[in-house]
């Protein structure tokens, strides 16, 4: 079976799948009870009708208005597809209602409208105002288009925006404004050649000459060949403004000296020979779906100096719209906007090509197999997939919309606007909150064992930017610098973090020295020490945890968990009356947050064991500001087993009451019984939990590993930890499934857990 067919075969099953299509709607309250049912519906959402009587801007508060767009389409001009309909355009415009909700969280109802009068579907359209905050209109041909975004815009106090124009001619910007950054050329200089005069040709062209080309320097060819000056043949207004006084007549006439080559077209429509004629470091945006103008690899055989990009994913620089309207509507939205006006989508163009020119997302290159990629020719814009275009491209957005005037419900303070998108993207930032106000108040130093990973330096890169420790990397120096180089990274050695030479680094004696001292009666001789030290990063950054050259340690990104933990046990000491390590972590959903413990260290350990691993786990539930409630879980119910795992559960809670009576706990009981209050209830009135646990106590590695795990995977949990209690200092194992999030929030952990330490060591 081809490729082709084998990806429509797919394609056909990923629909087909039960529930078929691709989007469905759900509640945003609950509604399991009479009262809830009573204020959903009637009688009580009469108050919220009455409260919108009073002041119409109370529908933004009191509907999902404010955050609903209608993807619209009468189905003339479906992507490569042409006039199948508005039936036949429903998976596109399901599609486009994903990757909204996907990229930034904006509810989609599409609407495939069954018109071709192009005053017919304005009518209709514009009947549908109180019902969304924004228009988005899809596939609908042109030049109608341009007629009916026009007179919608005139008419609707939403924003209303036709992707296939605007969408388009925002990527395409930011592109050659990177392009030509990259080529060295001025855009007020530039010659530029297109071809294709549709939609989305002609508001490319519009927000070129806008962004700063030339309105002479612009020459255009569609289907019937050059567009001059007097033709007749299928010409309109918006075409007309890019007619030119000439006697050429073909592309062939007009590409000679071309810096940047617009297809907006058909196949093949570009030959070598005409790029040949082009000038030096010619510019090549060839958008024809599915195959452009002229392929990547025909236009390097004769111009190896080009830059290119196409709207295909499989090469190099995808022009590609997902990288804008989610973003668009994001700002818009957020701002009450009355329409989408030339600002906004100009800080669009400018944000996305920043975005390109800073280092590239760990989460986009996960998402395109792990490749890398840094601001060159092969990458002037980002990719869709990058997570930090919401946190980008919204508050620009958002920002213009506020200083041209069409915003109705501005936004005060924009940082904090920002982090609150961050929170979309991170899911953990809402929970980490308060543990990074507190690390960027006293950053600590923080080793890093692993610091030549790629994890580990895009994380410090985060590090460094937010300011929440001060880094100590240990690796080869010239690995470090060439993978920062290779990365696009802009930590630099010796200013944003110490760099520890596991080479050469002076102290070599002074380690392998004071290992020996700590491990010589457990069979470790100084050659071996020397050799452990030299080899063992782990090590190295432990020691010099151990010798207060560093506050925190966090290692394990490479490696096996239990061998690191190893060498942590040699060198440094546990905390007064602590007699083991155990280990925390912690699954953030859209539940909430739950702890386990102990999911890494402990096999099969005892009741007194048990109990100071979560005596150490409510200590550490302080840094996030959460208040424990403790389920100590068995597959017993409040005395219902005898067993010798029964008993020793029950025996942890009795330990526990002793130590903490002041912290909920309770058990020992069922998983299911630990969640639910009303089983709880039922089963054991008299229970010392209030609803719902949020630590869970299991009696072995085993089920706590399992259960965090399933927990994780079941509910598209992010993962926090594992958090290494018991350790005199702050030194935490990773594993090697860490993301640069996880290790960016290990980090500002381990920082905060410093600063305590230092505070009860002076007193304080």
């Amino acid at each position: 079976m081809s490729t082709i067919e084998e990806l429509k075969k797919a394609a056909l099953e990923y629909h087909r799948k039960a529930p078929a299509g691709k989007i469905k709607v759900t509640p945003t309250k609950p509604v399991v009870t009479q009262r809830e049912l009573s204020l959903a519906y009637s009688p009580g959402v009469a108050a919220a009708c009455e409260e919108i009587v009073r002041d119409p801007a109370e529908v933004a508060t009191l509907t999902a208005r404010s955050n609903l767009v209608a993807v619209i389409t009468n189905g003339t001009a479906v992507l490569g597809l042409g006039n199948i309909g508005p039936l036949a355009a429903k998976p596109v415009m399901e599609g486009k209602g994903v990757l909204f909700q996907k990229f930034a969280g904006v509810d989609v109802f599409d609407l495939e409208i069954a018109e071709n009068d192009p005053d017919k579907l304005v009518e209709i359209i514009a009947s549908l105002e109180p019902s969304f905050g924004g228009i988005n209109l899809e596939d609908i041909k042109a030049p109608e288009c341009f007629e009916v975004e026009k007179k919608l815009r005139e008419r609707m106090k939403i924003p209303v925006f036709h992707d296939d124009q605007h969408g388009t001619a925002i990527i395409v910007g930011a592109a050659l404004v990177n392009a030509l950054h990259v080529a060295g050329k001025d855009i007020g200089r530039i010659k530029l050649v297109s071809t294709g005069a549709g939609a989305a040709g002609i508001a490319c062209l519009d927000m070129l000459v806008s962004l700063g080309v030339k309105m002479e320097n612009v020459w255009v060819a569609d289907r019937l060949g050059v567009v001059w000056k007097g033709r007749k043949e299928e010409m309109d207004p918006n075409k007309c403004r890019y007619a030119r006084d000439t006697d050429a007549r073909t592309l062939d006439e007009i590409i000679d000296g071309a810096d940047v080559f617009l297809g907006l077209s058909a196949p093949g429509v570009l030959k070598p020979a005409m790029v040949a004629r082009m000038a030096e470091r010619p510019i090549i945006l060839a958008l024809a779906n599915p195959t452009p103008e002229i392929l990547p690899e025909d236009a390097r055989a004769v111009r190896p100096d080009a830059i290119i990009a196409t709207g295909r994913s499989d090469y190099p620089n995808q022009v590609n719209n997902a990288l804008c309207f989610p973003y668009i509507f994001r700002g818009a939205l957020d701002v009450g906007a009355t329409t989408i006006n030339e600002a906004m989508k100009i800080a669009c163009v400018h944000a996305i090509a920043a975005l390109a020119r800073r280092e590239a997302s760990d989460v986009a290159a996960r998402a395109y197999g792990g490749r890398t990629m840094c601001f060159g020719p092969d990458y002037i814009i980002p990719q869709p997939f990058d997570p930090r275009l919401i946190v980008e491209l919204a508050p620009a957005v958002a920002r213009a919309a506020m200083e041209s005037g069409v915003a109705t419900r501005p936004i005060a303070d924009l940082r904090a606007y920002t982090e609150k998108l961050n929170e979309f993207v991170f899911r953990t930032t809402l929970l980490m909150k308060p543990v990074f106000a507190r690390a960027k108040a006293d950053p600590r130093r923080i080793a890093y064992a692993e610091g030549e990973e790629e994890t580990v330096l895009r994380a410090v890169q985060h590090v460094v930017d937010e300011g929440i420790a001060r880094p100590i990397l240990i690796g080869r120096p010239s690995v470090i610098e060439s993978r920062i180089e290779r990365l696009s990274l802009r930590i630099r050695p010796g200013v944003d973090f110490e760099l520890c030479n596991i080479e050469s680094d002076p102290r070599f004696k002074d380690y392998w020295t004071l290992y020996h001292e700590l491990m010589q009666r457990n069979g470790v001789t100084p050659e071996s020490a020397k050799q452990i030290v030299r080899s063992r990063a782990t090590v190295i950054g432990a020691l010099m945890v151990r010798r207060n050259e560093a506050d925190g340690l966090i290692c394990g990104i490479v490696g096996r968990f239990h061998k690191k933990l190893g060498y942590l046990r040699g060198i440094i000491p546990l905390d007064p009356g602590v007699a083991s390590m155990s280990a925390m972590s912690a699954v953030f959903n859209e539940r909430g947050v739950f702890f386990f413990l102990d999911t890494h260290v402990a096999i099969d350990p005892d009741a007194e064991r048990i109990a100071e691993a979560t005596a150490q786990a409510t200590l550490r539930l302080k840094y996030f500001g959460i208040v424990p409630k403790v389920a100590i879980l068995s597959h017993s119910n409040f005395g219902s087993h005898e067993d010798a795992s029964a008993l020793k559960m029950r025996r942890v809670v009795e330990l526990l009451r002793e130590r903490l009576p002041r912290v909920e706990i309770e058990g020992e009981m069922h998983a299911d019984t630990a969640l639910n209050a009303e089983v709880r209830e039922r089963l054991f009135p008299h229970s010392r939990l209030s609803g719902s646990a949020n630590v869970f106590v299991c009696p072995n590695l085993d089920a706590a590993n399992i259960a965090f795990n399933m927990t994780r995977v079941m509910t598209d949990g992010v993962v926090i930890g594992p958090i290494l209690m018991g350790p005199s200092k702050p030194v935490h194992v990773l594993t090697p499934a860490a993301t640069v999030r996880r290790v960016f929030n290990m980090t500002a952990l381990a920082v905060v857990e410093a600063q305590i330490r230092a505070q009860v060591a002076t007193g304080r």
